[in-house]
């Protein structure tokens, strides 16, 4: 057994911003399962939700700070979950990152730099916690600074630093050193330091023993300058310290089988009944109820990345054929008010909600038939996986873990029966325009569409495969010696 503390921002279902609060949610559970003693240490957010009781465990000074480290458990599981309490970060109304207006808090260097600071006092038994960690498996910049801090400790844990989206990296003028109050040799450009700021995830990514990534095709793209924001460089220099491991998904949460959100369960062997819920989500929206059109359905943050634009620059075409498109999401303003405009030209064809839903994300995922996710990029992807459990049949593009959980629909894996879905390359709309054209005929093939359906429900996406990737990869780092 390992003890392995579990550092992250977010995590769900206590507060969740997006898909590293489902990582930090489910891949602890599936360690745990594997026999591992596994903590999560993260801030106490104001928004933050409990579900069992939350007591202090201990209170430490940290750069003239008192801080309450505070214990509750996560849902489910006996697994320990410490939150740090520290009002003047925490405690303001807004989410982790952002205030109410959607502004990076001002002092977000500060913040996660105690976050990082107290994981690392946990983790070397110095917190009146009497449990020292074997492995530090840290995630995304608001972390990175704790591999670096770890790297001046003698008889130090093992660090893994896994990178979710390398686009955000935790950049603050140089100025922020003076309240970080960090260790001088830590600032230099084979360390912190990145153009003359202060980089946390660079933390992560120079002193961590391994960095992992959530799929294998992302670990090779970070590498090139697409990709890389700056730091391609860096990731092939450490290319040897650098592994993909493809996120599971909470097999139980997502089970078409036992679904408390949709209309009627079913599995592969009664597909007919998945049409139940398509009736239910066209009442639900308000649209024609129709079990022969085609059902488009899109969950996503309205921004570049997730090439809403273009799905944008396909609708027009797209809404002239026999078809119904329903969004979930929220982000940019000007691409929300363009598809409230194309719902107006086209009632009855189109249903845009703006915000998240978690009841009508599932039904979405059990009553459409197609499921759109045309990004840009995508480290990993989780809701391309939720579909094909749903038996929905996604449309990506080749990128990242989209390329590595979706198998395209061509001739050959429609013959040896392994198709799970349509691929396309090109991040253009006739591209995309394509692939729905071309998925909208395999609808049309009755017997073909449901063996790509039974297909993509078999695949195995649970997180018990991912944790024991993990376990492997921490067998690898235990034996490294620690000065």
């Amino acid at each position: 057994m390992k003890k392995i503390l579990f550092v992250t921002s977010e995590a769900h279902p206590f507060i969740k911003t997006g898909g590293l609060a489902d990582v930090s949610g489910s891949l602890p559970k599936a360690l745990a399962e594997l026999g591992q003693d596994i903590k999560i240490i993260m801030p106490y957010y104001q928004a933050i939700k409990t579900f069992s009781k939350v007591y202090v465990r201990c209170s430490l000074r940290i750069d003239n700070r008192d801080i309450k480290i505070l214990e509750t458990h996560m849902p489910g599981s006996l697994i320990a979950v410490w939150l740090i309490d520290c009002p003047e970060f925490f405690q303001q109304a807004g989410n982790p990152y952002v205030d109410e207006l959607g502004n990076p808090w001002s002092n977000n260097a500060e913040r996660f730099a105690l976050l990082c600071q107290i994981a690392v006092e946990v983790a070397m038994n110095r917190a009146q916690l009497d449990w020292q960690a074997d492995i530090v498996h840290c995630n995304d910049w608001q972390t990175g600074l704790v591999p670096a801090l770890l790297s001046l400790e003698d008889n130090r844990p093992a660090c893994i630093f896994t990178i979710h989206n390398l686009a955000y990296q935790g950049l603050f003028p140089s100025s922020v050193l003076t309240s970080l109050n960090l260790p001088g040799q830590l600032w230099q450009p084979e360390g912190l330091e990145f153009h003359s700021m202060l980089s946390f995830i660079k933390g992560g990514l120079v002193y961590a023993d391994r960095i992992t990534t959530v799929s294998p095709s992302y670990a090779q793209e970070i590498q090139n300058a697409e990709f890389g924001y700056g730091l391609e460089g860096l990731l092939s220099h450490h290319n040897e310290r650098l592994l993909g491991i493809i996120n599971g998904i909470d097999v139980n949460e997502w089970n078409p089988e036992t679904d408390s959100y949709l209309h009627k369960h079913y599995n592969s062997d009664t597909l007919n009944q998945k049409q139940d819920n398509k009736t239910a989500l066209q009442n639900q929206l308000s649209l024609p109820i129709n079990n022969n059109i085609p059902l488009i359905g899109l969950i996503s943050r309205l921004v570049e990345q997730k090439g809403i634009d273009l799905i944008l620059d396909c609708l027009p075409e797209l809404l002239t054929m026999p078809v119904q498109f329903v969004l979930l999401g929220s982000g940019d303003k000007v691409y929300e008010q363009q598809l409230h405009h194309l719902m107006d030209l086209h009632p009855g064809k189109m249903s845009i909600t703006i915000g998240y839903n978690e009841a009508l994300a599932h039904l979405i995922e059990a009553g459409a038939d197609i499921f759109l996710m045309p990004s840009r990029f995508e480290p990993c992807g989780l809701n391309q996986m939720y579909s094909q459990r749903y038996g929905t049949i996604p449309i990506v593009r080749k990128t990242g873990g989209l390329a590595d959980t979706v198998i395209d629909s061509i001739p050959e894996t429609i013959a040896n029966n392994t198709a799970t879905g349509v691929v396309f390359n090109a991040a253009n709309a006739s591209a995309l325009m394509e692939a729905i054209k071309r998925t909208l005929i395999l609808y049309d093939m009755c017997d073909i569409w449901e063996d790509m359906q039974k297909n993509a429900m078999s695949a195995d996406f649970s997180w018990q495969q991912s944790a024991k990737q993990y376990l492997a990869l921490y067998n690898t780092i235990l034996p490294l010696k620690r000065h």
